[in-house]
């Protein structure tokens, strides 16, 4: 799931519940499987959230192996803390895509989950992933291109500046489209691409898209001339949209398996 690097405590409790959903849950399986995780290897976290992930990836790791996790946002590190307790093998600290406080070749495998549409400088953050990774490394990336979202609404000209505001919390909502380019040109080899798509075309608690809506409403608020009224509106708007039974929602996310290439 997407969130800004710097959350506070709130925002990162709302980051938190959509994590939970059965949406994201699914992504994460997926991204377990492309990584093909073993016992005894050395996995970074670029960007941990609130651990979901991490803990999933430490398991695997088992205590023969490590985990490391680093993310810009302490709120997120406490709630990511306190998923990980009990495992010995994991430790976080605070730190950025861009310089990474580990030495070269120091991982086996590295996860990068809904962080590089974040970074301005998407090279230079490729360059540390690659360094810290063994000749042979792997890495999962995953961003999302937000031009791919369908969000149905009764009133569409009011959408379209909601969600083009908030398109303003990232550096590139439309990254996977250049991703590939941008990974080669870091050195890496390309092993896998593929869609994951959200699909919700209902309404429900559970659901990505109705856990984004707490995410959306408190940012757009004053960006692109959006107001308080019309981004609650909009949050009316496809709670009766889900009431009668008109609701609709699919958005895309792509995973990249890349390999750092082995010294001959």
């Amino acid at each position: 799931m997407a969130h800004p690097p710097r959350f506070d405590e709130k925002a990162a409790r709302r980051v938190e519940a959509v994590y939970t959903s059965p949406d994201v849950a699914g992504q994460r399986a997926l991204i377990l499987r492309a990584l093909e995780l073993r016992p005894g290897e050395r996995v970074l976290d670029v960007g941990v959230g609130p651990g979901f992930l991490a803990r999933e990836l430490a398991e695997a790791a088992g205590p023969s192996g490590a985990l490391r996790g680093i993310d810009l946002s302490p709120a997120m590190l406490e709630l990511a803390r306190r998923r990980l307790e009990g495992l010995p093998q994991a430790s976080l600290q605070e730190g950025d895509a861009l310089r990474l406080p580990f030495g070269e070749g120091e991982f086996d495998a590295a996860v990068s989950i809904q962080v590089y549409e974040y970074v301005e400088d998407v090279g230079a953050a490729l360059a540390e992933l690659h360094r810290v990774l063994r000749p042979g490394g792997r890495a999962a990336i995953l961003d999302t291109d937000w031009g791919s979202l369908v969000w149905r609404a009764g009133d569409a000209a009011r959408a379209r500046r909601i969600l083009e505001a908030w398109d303003e919390h990232l550096a590139d909502p439309h990254l996977p489209r250049t991703l590939a380019a941008r990974l080669r040109g870091a050195g890496f080899e390309i092993l896998r691409r593929e869609a994951i798509p959200i699909l919700n075309p209902e309404y429900g608690p559970e659901t990505y898209s109705v856990g984004m809506i707490s995410l959306v409403v408190p940012f757009v608020i004053g960006r692109r001339g959006v107001t308080k009224e019309e981004a609650k509106a909009w949050a009316e708007d496809l709670k009766g949209l889900g009431e009668r039974g008109e609701y609709f929602f699919s958005l895309n996310r792509y995973l990249f398996l890349v390999r750092k290439p082995p010294m001959e």
